[in-house]
């Protein structure tokens, strides 16, 4: 019944769009203008973030199909998508054993769970996964496709070349399109026997394996392996349905049986579990049994989570159908253990916005799920978004939320969303805010200004109306305020009670209206 799930923010989580898909008008900086894009993975190397996620022109498990890469040295400005594994052609001819449908100038179609890789060498390497749909019921991540692929990616921004490191039944290195890792330098082969000799890297290869093949080593038919370290050197496993399970050799061997966590709520999604940079745990998923909104839970031991709060509450539109196309900020994934730690020690994660745009959130460790002061901001002389830790943001690349040296500004072009920032207080029954507000237009656009309790729900609102009018919220009713002019400074001080049931908004020194 809520988009939000009428939970509570945490404190200052800055959710940016880094990539929104546009058929109607294709470009590098949207993907080409595919707009089945989803499965984002992250990494952090070298002082920048690196994210990469698969595409498919409309549908998933529709071919063609490729994977992009983007990259930010603060998390908050991103390159345009670059493409890392391109299309790949399966061989004419080629069936599955019992599924319908012969392959006819086909391309592949990529899957991949697991999506980056720093060697011990310290050279930063994206996996890949080229997969088969014989038809849009058919799955690539069946056991039955053509095999795994690394490459490397540089610290000028350049890539190296493709190479398979594992291949699925009835594929190797004579019938491939890209050598076999073995042609490649010996930093590239290092990295492949440290991959190889990981269990918890081949954790996440069952879905793609040959069915049964001994390199993984709990072969089920577990989806999206996720996994992090306890205290104790023990090694926790998390996958879809909030299956979960405990290895205590490194990651060779698992518990059984592998269970349901109990209170869990969750359906197909996936969950990011990991641990945080003050020692304490975060699992990060939808709770619920569909794909919004985004929420985390946290914990002191890995083991016990107790608190369940907001990340994402957003279900933007969806622009454009397609096959298993799913509503909400989903699939969400950070940055495994090994893959790079950001030096401001919070917590970054990745997702995908209803199939079709990528989004990153930036959540600050310690994670503060309780207001301890109200508001003291001052926005001039603030350079970075980074710096509002106590805001909340969410910043659409066509309504983006900046700072321009004295403003905290929101702007809005986008047809299908919106921006929002939020700023979280403590639970107050007499509450006074004073704040200033610039419109740069009264004829269009709409701003609305809402104080809400822990649930989410408005108890009134002050709006900049597209009619020039500036007007207060009560009930079902408005109160005009009076009209606003363009580039004029206005001063908006708001007393509310509850004890009393009232909001009264001052203008300029003013009273300007009294609403329940």
């Amino acid at each position: 019944n809520h988009h939000d799930g009428q939970l509570s923010p945490v404190v200052g989580v800055h959710n940016i769009q880094i990539m929104r898909a546009n058929r109607e008008y294709p470009a590098k900086e949207n993907g080409f203008g595919w707009t089945y894009n989803h499965q984002p993975m992250m990494a952090y190397w070298n002082g920048k973030f690196y994210v990469h996620f698969l595409c498919d022109p409309k549908d998933e498990q529709v071919p063609p199909s490729h994977t992009l890469i983007q990259s930010s040295a603060d998390g908050y400005t991103w390159s345009a998508p670059d493409m890392l594994f391109p299309e790949y052609d399966v061989p004419e001819g080629f069936t599955k054993e019992g599924v319908e449908g012969v392959a006819h100038n086909m391309k592949a179609v990529m899957h991949q769970r697991q999506g980056f890789y720093v060697s011990k060498d310290n050279r930063l390497y994206a996996l890949g996964y080229y997969g088969i749909c014989l038809s849009k019921k058919d799955h690539n991540n069946d056991g039955n496709g053509i095999g795994r692929v690394i490459r490397e990616i540089k610290a000028d921004g350049t890539m190296g070349n493709i190479y398979f490191i594992y291949y699925n039944h009835g594929f190797n290195e004579k019938n491939t399109d890209y050598p076999n890792y073995r042609k490649g330098d010996k930093y590239l082969k290092r990295a492949v026997a440290e991959i190889l000799a990981n269990p918890r890297i081949r954790m996440g290869w069952v879905e793609e394996s040959d069915r049964n093949d001994p390199i993984v080593p709990l072969n089920k038919p577990y989806k999206a392996y996720c996994d992090y370290t306890l205290p104790d050197g023990r090694i926790a496993a998390l996958w879809k349905h909030a299956l979960n399970s405990i290895s205590s050799d490194g990651g060779n061997t698992w518990e059984q049986p592998v269970e349901r966590a109990k209170g869990f709520v969750n359906s197909n999604a996936k969950i990011w579990g990991q641990r945080l940079s003050d020692g304490t745990y975060a699992t990060i998923y939808n709770p619920s049994e569909f794909r919004w909104p985004l929420a985390i839970s946290l914990s002191a031991d890995g083991l016990n989570y107790t608190t369940l709060n907001l990340v994402n509450g957003e279900v933007p539109p969806m622009r454009y159908g397609g096959n298993y196309k799913s509503f909400g900020p989903q699939y969400v994934r950070g940055i495994i253990e090994g893959n790079g730690t950001p030096e401001d020690g919070d917590l970054w994660l990745t997702y995908s916005m209803n199939k079709e745009d990528m989004w990153v959130s930036h959540i600050p460790v310690p994670v503060q799920i309780n207001a301890t002061a109200h508001a003291n901001d001052n926005f001039e002389g603030m350079k970075s978004l980074s710096e509002l830790s106590a805001w909340n943001i969410y910043s659409p690349i066509q309504a983006p939320v900046s700072l321009d040296g004295k403003w905290l500004k929101l702007s809005d072009r986008d047809k299908f969303d919106y921006c929002r920032i939020e700023r979280k207080i403590p639970a107050t029954k007499e509450l006074a805010v004073e704040f200033d507000v610039k419109a740069a237009q009264n004829n269009h656009g709409w701003l609305q200004i809402e104080f809400l309790d822990e649930d989410g729900t408005a108890c009134s609102r002050i709006e900049l109306t597209d009619l020039g009018e500036m007007r207060c919220k009560g009930g079902a009713r408005y109160g005009i305020m009076g009209k606003y002019e363009i580039g004029k400074t206005y001063h908006i001080r708001a007393e509310l009670s509850v004890a009393t049931r009232t909001a009264t908004v001052y203008l300029d020194g003013k009273k300007a209206a009294t609403r329940m």
